[in-house]
């Protein structure tokens, strides 16, 4: 035997090599059949907020790119409450195979210091790609006699019975601009009424329930285009390109006033990584094309072709500086 395996150039030692690596193979095969596969069933995108907000209207639009170009099965499911809590609680907790994955907005950094008990760390979760992001907007119907920000802020001087804002959950970018406004201009007096979604506070506006809305600039740019709605400031380092007439925070006398609401993908930590990569390199090839370019851009957004690296770098930086307005607020912890 011994002189069979040296005749043959072999060794015991070569023999025991080669039958480990017949036996590595199976599951080398296995893994790239079950990435060939995937997705076999809908992969589920999570929206931590009621249908109508700003992260709805970007997820919807993802996931109808993302079925079209790769023939696989995308769905919504919204999941709002608690400010989002709820909705990135399910995927924190969701089984981590590519099935479940979470549309965070800045909500995800903001709750960390806003809660004093969450149903998730950050540490859950991976990032997967930044989808897009819209500036906040201060607004007011059409027919009120305030055509700036200051003239709203007279008025509700004048007569702060009469006058309250509407604004997304607390702790929402929406919900901390109008706080520091009311630091800033010292309307202390002027009621900030929370909805669940920001969509719910622009029908409350658009009703005459809230006389102020503080929103994101997405469901509210077809009531601005259409005249129901005025803006009067957006909360962007610059003006927002189709509303050229809206000023900044800084023009309207607000200075280190900017507020966005940012949308990103995130998964479960524990998903195979080979998923959250094919995941990441189907949403931004669909996120790059001029036509969902365009529709984000007309729905208020503005594309980020960054990856999970990138996106993650910013969810914690943000976390910081929430942080910073909150305490600067003195917003109390839930």
């Amino acid at each position: 035997m011994g002189e069979s395996f040296a005749r043959s150039g072999l060794t015991r030692r070569r023999v025991i090599k080669a039958g480990a690596a017949v036996l590595a193979a199976p599951v080398v095969l296995k893994s790239s059949s079950a990435l060939a596969a995937y997705p076999e069933r809908p992969v589920k995108i999570v929206v931590a907020n009621t249908p109508g907000g700003p992260s709805d209207i970007v997820g919807r639009f993802v996931v109808a790119a993302l079925g079209e170009a790769t023939g696989r099965n995308f769905i919504i499911e919204n999941r709002g409450g608690a400010g989002g809590n709820i909705g990135m609680g399910y995927v924190a907790h969701a089984e981590p195979d590519g099935y479940t994955i979470l549309l965070a907005t800045s909500a995800f950094s903001v709750n960390v210091t806003l809660y004093n008990e969450l149903p998730y760390a950050p540490s859950d979760f991976v990032g997967v790609c930044e989808l897009a992001s819209s500036p906040n907007s201060f607004l007011v119907r059409s027919e009120l006699p305030a055509k700036t920000l200051a003239d709203f802020v007279a008025l509700a001087r004048a007569n702060p019975e009469k006058y309250n804002g509407g604004t997304p959950p607390i702790g929402t970018t929406p919900q901390l601009q109008l706080e520091l406004l009311k630091i800033r201009t010292k309307l202390a007096k002027l009621e900030d009424v929370v909805f669940k979604g920001g969509g719910d506070a622009i029908t409350a506006l658009l009703s005459g329930t809230v006389q102020l809305g503080s929103s994101a600039l997405a469901p509210a740019a077809p009531h601005v285009k259409s005249g129901t709605l005025r803006c009067l400031a957006v909360t962007s380092e610059a003006r927002w390109p189709e509303f050229p007439d809206a000023p900044t925070m800084a023009e309207a006398g607000f200075p280190d006033f900017v507020f966005a609401t940012d949308a990103v993908l995130l998964a479960p930590a524990k998903t195979p990584p080979d998923i959250v990569k094919w995941l990441e390199r189907e949403t931004l090839k669909v996120l790059g094309t001029p036509d969902m370019q365009q529709k984000l851009f007309e729905a208020g957004f503005q594309v980020r072709l960054k990856g999970g690296d990138a996106a993650w770098a910013r969810v914690t930086k943000e976390i910081g500086l929430f942080r910073g307005i909150i305490e600067q607020a003195g917003i109390q912890k839930l």
